[in-house]
C-alpha cells in the first residue's frame, strides 16, 4: 500500500514502476539516491519480491536506475560518465556487432575468453551478455554459447 491505496489489477509490476517513476521525476529519489530495499518495497506495496523486481527491471530498462553491487538500485545521474564494467563490455560487443565484425549467426567469445579479455568476473560478463540478449542482439543456446541474432 502506498498513498493509502493498495495496488490492484492484472499486472501490478507496471503500477509499481509507474509509482516509482513518479517519485523519481518529482525528486523524492534524487539522482544518485539509493532506492529502498526490495524487502522494503514489498512491504510498502504489499506484493511479492518477484513483482517488485519486475517493476524495478522496467525502470532499469528505461535507464532510470542502475544496480550497483553492495549498494542496491540507484537513480541514474546526468553525470554518470564512467559506465559500469558490464556496460563497457556490452558496449564493446555491441560495437563489434554493429560494425560487422561479429556477423549474424557468429559465435561470441566464450565467457572465459571475455573474462580474460576484459579482466572481469563471471557475473560481470554474464550481466553484459544479459543486456545484449535483452536488447535482442544475441541469443543463448544451452551448452553451445552465445550467438549474434540473425
Amino acid at each position: 500500500m502506498t498513498g493509502g491505496r493498495w495496488l490492484t489489477g492484472g499486472r501490478v509490476y507496471p503500477q509499481i514502476a509507474a509509482r516509482l517513476r513518479e517519485q523519481i521525476v518529482a525528486g523524492e529519489f534524487a539522482p544518485g539516491a539509493v532506492l529502498p530495499s526490495e524487502a522494503e518495497l514489498c512491504r510498502r506495496f504489499g506484493v511479492a519480491r518477484n513483482t517488485v523486481r519486475r517493476g524495478l527491471a522496467l525502470l532499469e530498462n528505461e535507464g532510470l536506475l542502475v544496480t550497483v553491487p553492495s549498494k542496491g538500485r540507484v537513480v541514474v545521474t546526468d553525470s554518470d560518465a564512467a559506465p559500469y564494467r558490464y556496460q563497457q563490455i556490452a558496449a564493446s560487443l555491441r560495437e563489434q556487432i554493429d560494425g560487422g565484425t561479429l556477423t549474424p549467426g557468429a559465435a561470441l567469445p566464450s565467457e572465459a575468453e571475455l573474462r580474460r579479455r576484459f579482466s572481469a568476473s563471471r557475473n560481470t560478463v554474464r550481466q553484459a551478455l544479459a543486456v545484449l540478449e535483452r536488447d535482442g542482439l544475441i541469443v543463448a543456446e544451452h551448452g553451445r554459447g552465445h550467438f549474434v541474432r540473425g
